[in-house]
């Protein structure tokens, strides 16, 4: 396969400092740039940029280890700055620890002809030279998946320039299970931005009746949901980003950034602010939301159903995925067959439940708070394009029954509460069927999430996930105290669904 080649043009210093953080916020662990030059083309401004993007510290110390060889810095990456200017021979490199550092982090090497055939072969090259008044960086991958990172990076700046925002500052921001990744933008000037990278789903292997997962469980593939639903949601009096520019075709939005404060404090959950968010779920439930949203001419979003498959498909992550890894074999058919059975006749018996726009990720990582505002504009709501209609009930379980953070019974019961006193002072509310279609949509939910967990984990290289694994039980085991549920809290205290494992 040929290498990935680029070239950019660096006019100034600024333009130079800007491809240090595009290459950064590229990077990954065991990545490896190995940066040429003659003296006076950027070499050391480049480094500079990039290191101080990878540590999230725009001031941070960054001096030339000509003499000291080797500097190490912490963050986001950790990354080694080499420089074998003074290397005398490739067994220096030893000394260095050259290797252990790639499987740290990531290593920038000037000098790098130094390191003869110690240099990976898989290394970026960084090539600088005089340009007219400028300079020329020609970039060279020749791993596939490295230079698509790189043109990713390269196309934001890009995207960013179309918008009126080439010359921001870029710093990674977050990322979260899935493939989109998250950048605060800052300008002279204006309030900072979010940068939504979000590339479209690449589906998997068909896993039944010929369809992929994500279309079985109905996943957003494309960004033009999140515009669909934020239009919706906005005109519906939910705070929602406002989206500065975006691009469709390559997933890429810039959007308003809601605020900094987190919804818990201390990393712990707040009655007060959760009983808010219930009854922010209140109201947007006692609206009727259009199931098909126009985004520009001839483009729509259809907000697609809940379904039995979609249903079913989630749960059965707990047998894919979670048990396997719990009793060192696979589900057996027998087990799945009565497994199924059970979840069938719950599925049924949401047949009646009330069903509207269903964000499916309300919970405390997608939830601003904004102390300084009033009303529902407190809470600032993000994370809402795989959105479907379906049960109500599902919303108030995410939110009460945190996956992230150990809500208390307590708190949980003060959410619901809140939630149903909400639903019946506006009228018309049954809250027998919602307390029951309340459990089933908790004991669903969280078996699916014992199961992704451990697939991020396992799957993904994710393991930080294993940690919730304990919480998640206990909730699931609250759910099933339902007597609604009582046949399957019978099967799954049989077969240790709910029991304690460490993985």
């Amino acid at each position: 396969m040929a290498d990935f080649i680029v070239e950019r043009f660096l006019p100034d210093e600024r333009a130079t400092l800007r491809l240090g953080e595009d290459l950064a916020l590229a990077l990954r662990r065991g990545d490896v740039l190995a940066l040429h030059g003659d003296l006076g083309t950027g070499k050391t401004t480049l480094a500079r940029s990039l290191i101080r993007a990878l540590a999230g510290d725009p001031e941070l110390e960054v001096p030339s280890p000509t003499f000291t060889l080797v500097q190490v810095y912490e963050g986001r990456l950790p990354i080694q700055h080499f420089d074998l200017y003074r290397l005398s021979s490739e067994e220096e490199l030893d000394e260095l620890g050259f290797d252990d550092a790639l499987e740290q982090g990531a290593a920038l090497v000037e000098w790098p002809e130094k390191a003869g055939h110690r240099m990976p072969r898989a290394a970026i090259r960084i090539e600088l030279s005089e340009e007219g008044a400028g300079r020329m960086a020609r970039i060279v991958a020749p791993d596939a998946a490295a230079g698509a990172r790189i043109a990713r990076s390269f196309a934001i700046r890009d995207f960013l320039k179309r918008s009126g925002w080439g010359e921001a500052s870029r710093s990674y921001f977050t990322g979260d299970a899935s493939a989109r990744a998250y950048e605060i933008v800052t300008l002279e000037g204006y309030e900072p931005r979010v940068l939504m990278n979000s590339p479209e789903l690449v589906l998997g292997p068909p896993v039944r009746d010929g369809k992929a997962y994500a279309e079985i469980a109905h996943t957003a593939r494309t960004v033009a949901a999140f515009v669909a639903l934020d239009r919706a949601l906005h005109e519906g009096g939910v705070s929602v980003p406002e989206i500065y520019a975006q691009d469709l075709e390559n997933g890429l939005l810039l959007i308003e950034h809601l605020g900094s404060e987190n919804f818990l404090v201390d990393g712990r959950p707040v009655a007060e602010r959760y009983v808010a968010a219930a009854e922010l779920l209140a109201m947007m439930h006692g609206k009727a939301w259009p199931d098909r949203i126009e985004i520009a001419p001839g483009v729509v979003h259809t907000v697609p159903p809940f379904d039995r498959d979609a249903m079913l498909i989630e749960v059965e992550l707990l047998l894919d995925w979670y048990v396997p890894a719990a009793t060192g074999k696979p589900a057996d058919p027998a087990l799945r067959d009565e497994f199924r059975r059970l979840w069938n006749a719950l599925i049924d018996r949401l047949q009646h439940a009330e069903k509207g726009l269903m964000m499916r990720d309300f919970h405390s990582p997608n939830i601003i708070w904004r102390a300084e505002r009033e009303g529902f504009d407190r809470l600032g709501v993000i994370d809402f394009q795989d959105a479907l209609i379906g049960p109500s009930a599902y919303d108030v379980a995410s939110l009460a029954m945190d996956a992230r953070v150990t809500v208390p019974e307590e708190i949980e019961a003060a959410t619901v509460n809140a939630y149903v006193a909400a639903r019946q002072a506006a009228g018309g509310f049954d809250a027998k069927s919602f307390a029951e279609a309340y459990a089933i949509m908790s004991a669903q939910r969280n078996s699916k999430i014992l199961g992704i967990f451990v697939r991020l984990d396992r799957r993904d290289g994710k393991p930080d996930y294993l940690k919730h694994l304990p919480r998640i039980r206990d909730y699931l085991r609250r759910a099933l105290a339902h007597p609604a549920l009582a046949e399957l809290r019978d099967f799954y205290q049989v077969h240790g669904f709910t029991g304690d494992v460490k993985l």
